[in-house]
């Protein structure tokens, strides 16, 4: 007979401390936003009458705020629904009463398709960083441009040719060992990255100088970063003469003009040619940009650390761009109330 083992003394004390942090986290969030304006624009998509019971139907806001838990915590729609239903934190933060229960997995996935269809999440995004950049925890100063490939698991499996994307490069046509079917995601696309096949989307972001999402746009993977440049920079809103960085696979005529055009500075990273080595002071220019621009790089690898990012949750690249949008704004919320503690000290 297996025994099971009891909960000892520093067991329950973790289990307090962990169950402090995110009462703290969740308090600081909640007095950091205001939600009402929040729920304004969750009210114009996304309407709650009566459920198929006569019951009211859950709030947009409360449903938007368990999107929030699930992405903050890598969980899935089963996953939030029980554990709003289990956690006191979780529940006091959605707003639910002790004795109240929580939308099923149903409900929050029929919340992100209609969402989704209305394009809502990119107004949240935007008002969430507009109150964020009221209390100067989002600095546009300067502003930092790259992408990062989002692996699907829907992807084609044994053997035929498909056009596949060198990084960077035109599309081509590559033998790789995959083949479609009903269960691959044919809104992705192949691309060959450090000689390695992957198959899925891009998150294109633009960051401030400290890597909070200011603009996101989503690409399936073969689309070169390098020639969406101004799409990318159009979904951010940045004021004129701020420095744009970037590496230096982004440095092209054609971006230069674009920089020129928009009134940013071309802070972009300087590429040596064949027979036309970087200068002193061009390699002096890069050293000095390169402290700021990986923060960006910073930003990708938080979102995949923290939340589990970088693998698609969900089919199209509509359901894709709703993920991005919400990882980026969970990843500017989980820093904010570090950033006032820093912004409090000085």
């Amino acid at each position: 007979m297996e025994l099971i083992k009891q909960p000892t003394l520093a067991d329950s004390i973790c289990d307090m401390r962990s169950r402090k942090i995110k009462r703290t986290f969740f308090n600081q969030i909640n007095n950091l936003i205001d939600w009402a304006s929040i729920t304004a624009i969750i009210n114009q998509h996304y309407t709650k009458g009566k459920s198929a019971t006569g019951k009211p139907s859950y709030s947009g806001l409360l449903l938007f705020k368990m999107s929030l838990l699930q992405t903050w915590y890598g969980l899935s729609d089963y996953e939030v629904e029980d554990r709003v239903n289990d956690s006191i934190s979780f529940s006091y933060f959605c707003g639910l009463n002790i004795d109240q229960v929580a939308p099923d997995h149903s409900t929050l996935s029929r919340f992100r398709t209609i969402m989704t269809s209305a394009k809502a999440y990119q107004p949240l995004f935007k008002a969430i960083n507009q109150q964020l950049e009221s209390h100067d925890i989002i600095i546009k100063t300067g502003a930092i441009v790259d992408a990062s490939v989002i692996d699907t698991p829907l992807k084609p499996k044994g053997k035929t040719n498909y056009k596949v994307t060198e990084d960077r490069e035109d599309e081509q046509e590559v033998e790789v060992t995959k083949e479609f079917s009903d269960s691959v995601d044919k809104d992705a696309a192949w691309l060959k990255k450090s000689g390695k096949y992957r198959y899925g989307y891009k998150k294109h972001y633009v960051t401030d100088n400290e890597g909070l999402v200011l603009g996101v746009v989503t690409t399936k993977a073969s689309t070169n970063e390098v020639s969406n440049l101004e799409e990318v920079l159009d979904a951010a809103d940045l004021p004129e003469h701020i420095a744009l960085k970037a590496d230096k696979g982004y440095q092209s005529k054609k971006n230069s003009d674009i920089l020129k055009k928009k009134k940013l500075k071309n802070h972009i990273l300087k590429k040596a040619y064949k027979n036309k080595p970087l200068t002193k002071w061009e390699q002096r220019f890069n050293k000095l940009i390169g402290k700021t621009r990986f923060k960006v790089e910073r930003t990708f690898g938080g979102i995949k650390r923290w939340f589990g990012g970088g693998v698609a949750r969900y089919r199209g690249i509509k359901k894709m761009h709703t993920q991005n949008l919400m990882e980026a704004m969970c990843y500017n919320l989980y820093r904010s109330p570090g950033i006032l503690a820093s912004n409090c000290k000085n």
